[in-house]
This record gives C-alpha cells, sequence and structure tokens, in this order.
C-alpha cells in the first residue's frame, strides 16, 4: 500500500523510530523555545527566520508548544491535532499508526458525482465522526456518491461553521481525533462514497491565530478580505504553509477531493497563481486515483477549469454555481433583496441560461454592483458546474436560517429538487434536505468575552442589506441553543412525510445513475439549448454525444404548452400528464433521446 503521511516544511515530523523534527517559521521573533512534555529547550535558528529543534524517544500524543521569548506560549501553527481548544498544547502524530482497512478504493468518475453536503457537527445529535459512521450506509443506500466535509481546520470554540479555522492541519477536536476522521473516510470507502473536504485558503479566523504574532509578513497589510488580512502568498513560508495544506489532506487522510473556499480573494500576483500551482501539484503527485477538486468563485470565470482533447482535468473540475441558486431562489420565492436583485428580472430565462451555457451572468452587468461579472461559458461541459437549490451558505445566511422548503412550500420545493438530479450539471444536496427537512441551520460560533459581542452585533447589522430580514431579531450565535436548533431532525423519517421526501430522493438518484450519468464522461462543451421560457416555465435541451435530453418544469399557475421534446419520457410528474392540455403547475418532464435518434 502506498504511503498516507505527508512530510510538512512547518510542524512537527517523525524523521525516524521516535525522532521528531519541529519546524516553525517565526520570522517576527528573536528567539524560540519548544515546550515538549513539561520541558523547555531553545530551537536552533536556520535563517530566513525558520527555527528547528530535534527531539528523541517522543512517543505519539506527546504534548507541545513553541514559546517566545517574552513567555508566551503559542500552539503549532502546523499542528496535526490540539489537547483540546485551539489555544491549548499541541499533539505529536505518528500519521502511520492508522490501519486503513480498504486499501483498494481507488475513487470514482467525476460525473457519477452527487454531492452530499455535510456539517460534522450538526449531522448527527453526538456531532462527532464516530456517529457519522453510523450514517454511512443510510447515505450510500440513498444514492450519494460524494460527502463534502464542512472545514475541519481546528477553530476557536467548539462550535462554529469551520470557516474560521486557524490550524489549517488540525481537525477540529470537538468533532474527534485524526484517528476518527480517517475511519470516517475509511468506512465510507467501504460503502462506495468518495469524500471531499471544504478548505478555506483565503484567510484565518479571529480566535488562536498566533501567525501575526510569530511572522508579521505571513499576511499582506495592504489588503484584506471581508474575514480577516490577507495573505501574503508571494512569500516562500507562507506560500509553502498554504501549498502543502491541500496535498496533506489529501494524501494523509486519503480524500478524493477538495472545494476551495471563496477563490476570488485569494490575490497572488507570482509569475504562477498559488491556485495554479496547487491543482498542478496534485495533477503530479497523487495519479493512481481520481482526485476532484472544485472551486467556489464569484467572478464567474472558466480559466481554472479547462479540459484537455481527451476530456482529461488538468487543474480543477468544476466551480460552485450560485448563479443558478439564484436564480432558482428568485424563481422559487420571489425574493429579490441583496444579490437576488441580479435575477429579479426574468429569473426563468436566467436559469435557462444557466441549464444550457452554464453561467448566467457572462460579462453582463451586475445590478447590485453595477460592474461587469463573468466569462462566456458555453464551451465548458456541463460537469463543469456543480448546481444547489440550497447549500449551508443560502440558508444560513439568513436571519432565520430557513430552508428552501420553508420559503417556498412543499410542492414547489420537490420540483426543484426533480430538475436538479435530471440536469447534466452535477448536483449537490444540503444534508436534510433528501428527506425534506425543516429544521433550520443557522450560523453559530463558540466565541467568548469582546468577540462574542462584536459576532453578535456583526451579525445583526449585516442583514439590512444582506439576507432581507430587516427589523427582524437575529438568533445569538453564541448561544448553545442555536447550534442545537440546527442539529437534522433525523426522528423525521419516521414520518409519513419524510419517508415520502425520502422514497422520492433515492427514486431520483436511482434514475440519474441509470440514465443520465452515461451521457455525460463524453460531453464537451456547446450542447445546451434553451426551447421555450415564461413566466413559471424552463424547457431546455442538451444534445449530449450518446443522447439528447430534454427537461421542461412549470410552477406557474396556469398550464404550460409544451415544445418539441425528443425522446421517451423517462420522469414526469405529476405521474399522469395530457400534453394536449399543457404542462400543469408544479409539473415537470423529462425526455431521452438515445444516439442521434430524434
Amino acid at each position: 500500500m502506498e504511503s498516507r503521511s505527508f512530510s510538512k516544511s512547518w510542524g512537527a515530523e517523525y524523521v525516524a523510530e521516535g525522532q521528531v523534527r519541529f519546524r516553525l517559521w517565526a520570522s517576527g521573533q528573536d528567539s524560540v523555545a519548544l515546550r515538549l512534555s513539561g520541558e523547555d529547550t531553545a530551537m536552533t535558528p536556520c535563517g530566513a527566520g525558520w527555527f528547528e529543534a530535534l527531539a528523541s524517544d517522543v512517543a505519539p500524543g506527546a504534548e507541545y508548544h513553541f514559546v517566545l521569548a517574552d513567555g508566551t506560549a503559542v500552539p503549532d501553527p502546523a499542528s496535526r491535532a490540539q489537547k483540546a481548544d485551539v489555544n491549548g498544547p499541541s499533539l505529536v502524530i505518528d500519521p502511520t499508526r492508522y490501519a486503513w482497512r480498504n486499501t483498494s478504493w481507488r475513487g470514482r468518475p467525476w460525473e457519477e458525482t452527487v454531492v452530499y453536503e455535510m456539517h460534522v457537527g450538526t449531522f448527527t445529535p453526538e456531532g462527532t465522526f464516530q456517529a457519522a459512521i453510523e450514517k454511512l450506509p443510510y447515505l450510500a443506500a440513498l444514492g450519494i456518491t460524494m460527502i463534502e466535509l464542512l472545514p475541519l481546520a481546528q477553530f476557536g470554540g467548539n462550535r462554529g461553521w469551520g470557516y474560521d479555522g486557524v490550524l489549517l492541519y488540525a481537525p477540529h477536536s470537538a468533532y474527534g481525533t485524526p484517528e476518527d476522521v480517517k475511519a470516517f473516510v475509511d468506512a465510507a470507502h467501504g460503502h462506495g462514497l468518495s469524500v471531499v473536504l471544504d478548505i478555506v485558503l483565503n484567510h484565518f479566523g479571529p480566535e488562536g491565530n498566533y501567525l501575526p504574532l510569530l511572522a508579521p509578513d505571513f499576511f499582506n497589510n495592504k489588503r484584506s478580505t471581508p474575514w480577516g488580512a490577507g495573505i501574503a502568498y508571494d512569500i516562500e513560508a507562507a506560500r509553502r504553509y498554504i501549498v502543502e495544506a491541500p496535498l496533506y489532506w489529501l494524501q494523509e487522510y486519503y480524500l478524493d477531493g477538495l472545494r476551495f473556499d471563496a477563490i476570488d480573494q485569494i490575490e497572488d500576483n507570482a509569475a504562477k497563481h498559488v491556485l495554479i500551482e496547487i491543482a498542478e501539484r496534485i495533477r503530479a503527485e497523487i495519479t493512481h486515483r481520481p482526485i476532484h477538486l472544485t472551486t467556489e468563485d464569484s467572478r464567474n470565470v472558466i480559466c481554472l477549469h479547462p479540459r484537455e482533447a481527451n476530456g482529461a482535468v488538468p487543474l480543477y473540475s468544476g466551480e460552485w454555481n450560485d448563479d443558478f441558486h439564484n436564480a432558482i431562489h428568485v424563481f422559487a420565492t420571489g425574493e429579490t433583496h441583496a444579490y437576488y436583485q441580479d435575477f429579479a428580472n426574468e429569473p426563468e430565462q436566467h436559469i435557462a441560461r444557466v441549464w444550457a451555457e452554464g453561467f448566467a451572468y457572462q460579462g453582463g452587468v451586475s445590478q447590485q454592483t453595477g460592474k461587469k461579472r463573468g466569462v462566456k461559458s458555453a464551451g465548458q461541459p456541463p460537469v463543469a458546474f456543480v448546481d444547489f437549490i440550497q447549500n449551508h451558505d443560502q440558508v444560513g445566511n439568513r436571519a432565520q436560517g430557513e430552508r428552501l422548503i420553508t420559503l417556498a412550500g412543499v410542492e414547489r420545493t420537490k420540483i426543484l429538487l426533480i430538475a436538479l438530479l435530471f440536469s447534466p450539471h452535477i448536483p449537490l444536496l444540503f444534508m436534510g434536505e433528501e428527506y425534506g427537512e425543516t429544521r433550520p441551520f443557522l450560523f453559530f460560533t463558540d466565541f467568548h468575552g469582546d468577540l462574542a459581542k462584536a459576532v453578535r452585533e456583526g451579525r445583526a447589522k449585516e442583514f439590512a442589506g444582506h439576507a432581507g430580514h430587516e427589523g427582524e431579531k437575529v438568533p445569538d450565535p453564541n448561544a448553545r441553543q442555536t447550534f442545537e436548533r440546527s442539529k437534522l431532525d433525523w426522528d423525521k423519517l419516521r414520518s409519513h412525510e419524510g419517508n415520502e421526501w425520502l422514497t422520492l430522493t433515492r427514486t431520483l438518484l436511482a434514475l440519474r445513475q441509470k440514465y443520465i450519468v452515461p451521457l455525460l464522461a463524453s460531453s464537451g462543451g456547446e450542447v445546451g439549448k434553451v426551447l421555450r421560457t415564461a413566466e413559471g416555465f424552463i424547457a431546455v435541451s442538451w444534445r449530449l454525444p450518446k443522447g439528447t435530453l430534454s427537461l421542461a418544469l412549470n410552477i406557474g399557475a396556469t398550464p404550460q404548452p409544451l415544445p418539441y421534446l425528443q425522446g421517451e419520457t423517462i420522469y414526469a410528474w405529476p405521474k399522469v400528464t395530457d400534453e394536449a392540455d399543457g404542462l400543469p403547475p408544479n409539473g415537470l418532464l423529462v425526455r431521452l433521446a438515445s444516439g442521434d435518434k430524434p
């Protein structure tokens, strides 16, 4: 079996039996000591801000800190694990000690992907990886092929979404140990499920980030992101820390891919952009199994998602398609505040264009910002776009955390779910969506003191222009109840409504695997065509190498005449439709013509 460990430039690494090299970049410090199992030893300066120490007879699980000249003890920025919270001691970890069971796993092809977005802390009552393992047979039987974990990097407090991580190499200790994470991935592979991780490389969280103290030049003081100081990707030591983190997670935890958060906030002026370097290294160093890399990027660009002549992916596999969600949300709810105003005018046309060509905005002017956004995207294959009708962001970034089923109603949400799963784009489900979960997913944190106050007040002010809930009382992010309210209600599966939803989702995923997936592997771009739009009505077709797929849906108040749709009906909702009378309200029709047969 190939090695499932990664040798980092930063941090603690076993270099021989019982012997550990500790390495830290602390360009802002004149001296640093290693505190290992309660004893302090001066670290050796190695030039360019690096400090190093070599220790013998170090047992896995040994506690350590780095101690600055003024006596301040800080955790290892490249810690593999924390004893408890983000400010406490780091633990020496031997990554080779976990005995992998499903060693024959070699991944699944991208075109099979159905993503299930999971927040470990709210997925089960226990909120741990060990508890989540028990749910894996359920997800496999449902027809999910990929679990996407919200960020795991250790963050301040026990509760949070994970986007405020500060120790990029340490799994959040409240969810379990590194071995627990590996056991989850291992078990998922045993059930035929890929596992990918949402990774944040654009900022660090506000609590437990000691890098400004250790190395102020890790950050670019001339640039900031909406969430914190901008990172100096052009500084070699900082670049190593950032570039190696994705490789570490993929190799040491045997993950099947990564989702890169808000890459529009990763500004790098190097000759080779840091995101290009990351992707090229991943493709060069992991060649024996498919690795799926997706991006979130508000700019609507395609330069990171090229395809080679044979369809191979040299960089990133796909892009989270916020245009699809935003247009669908307006279409389903009528809300037009904040960024939804860009889709307020004829959302049907925006959705149709997204399905046929990829993005809605392809150089058009955003009504919200007054600036042009996007590039032509029709040349991209359908699988270059990851679509969703809800996700953690779009649910959680509402004052009350309402899911789409609460906002749009049961029948309309079902139609949109069906359409999502029959589209040739890659679909993503947010945990609980498969059984019609109605509990909210709120924004929650576990900060204290002034930071808690700042987050509470900032969150309340945010909704004046962001989420359209002016005047509403925003739940306190730091209250434990806010977190508890966001946990899935597994009891709903025992109800008639929950079971009905689950049966529908399972049926749809089986049909997707049977009819849609075989069409996708060989598809290039320029395949979509808008057939017709009207108020509440959309009809689109895709002429793919192995067949022509057509989809029509109507959430309007009156029946809509259908354009000519090629092939045989593979799904209709309601099941009995008299096409002479048009497509009824809350109706959907999917047809497939095999090969070039009209």
